[in-house]
């Protein structure tokens, strides 16, 4: 595939655009120290992200343990600790000023006011006509839907148009929406056997991969 078709960049969020391992090792140690759980460094929270924050709670305490009101503790605690520690990785913003924000979206599986906040405490939120969150329709990735609508909010043909993220969920929700697709491989998460016709390893390579556009 030829990255210069590709005038759409649609991203993930969280291991794609800003490194939030430390934030959120913040905010599941205060709800562990609530619950009398042992603490968990960044590299062992880094681990277990991927598919939510249920799982994440599940995965850092037990499943057996869990409960739905440990879900909402969670998010709570995390809202206060949204940004600080958590930064965009190298390249990125440098890549942002690449495209107008007319064809660049966030589309992410965290909540939107989450997402929303975050975007706006590291200054970012500006850079992109949509941002769709994990609650902001009935379905999210790895369902199309969300990409779809991404899609259909910039105007974008689906060959136009990438999803860049770090986990399989993205590559199957840009591939059930026919976009390309590009796996952040220094990310949190794995492809799950999906083949994706883009692969960063460090992320300024996508750089290379996405030259920009002036118009």
């Amino acid at each position: 595939m030829n990255s210069t078709d590709i005038r759409y960049l649609l991203f993930d969020l969280d291991g794609t655009l800003v490194d939030s391992v430390y934030d959120l090792t913040t905010a599941l140690n205060l709800l562990g120290d609530e619950l009398g759980q042992p603490r968990l460094n960044d590299n062992a929270v880094r681990s277990i992200i991927g598919d939510g924050a249920t799982w994440l709670i599940k995965r850092a305490f037990g499943e057996e343990q869990y409960r739905r009101e440990q879900l909402f503790r969670f998010l709570d605690i995390y809202a206060e600790h949204l940004y600080e520690k958590t930064r965009c990785y190298p390249g990125i913003e440098e890549l942002l000023t690449r495209y107008p924000a007319e064809n660049l979206a966030v589309v992410t599986n965290k909540p939107i006011a989450l997402s929303l906040g975050l975007l706006k405490g590291l200054g970012l939120a500006e850079r992109f006509k949509v941002i769709i969150g994990g609650d902001s329709y009935t379905e999210k990735k790895p369902h199309p839907l969300p990409v779809e609508k991404a899609l259909e909010a910039l105007g974008a043909r689906p060959e136009e148009a990438v999803i860049i993220g770090d986990h399989h969920t993205d590559l199957k929700s840009g591939r059930g929406a026919g976009t390309a697709t590009c796996f952040c491989a220094f990310g949190y998460g794995n492809t799950g056997g999906v083949e994706p016709d883009f692969t960063a390893n460090d992320p300024r390579e996508l750089l290379q991969f996405f030259p920009g556009i002036t118009a």
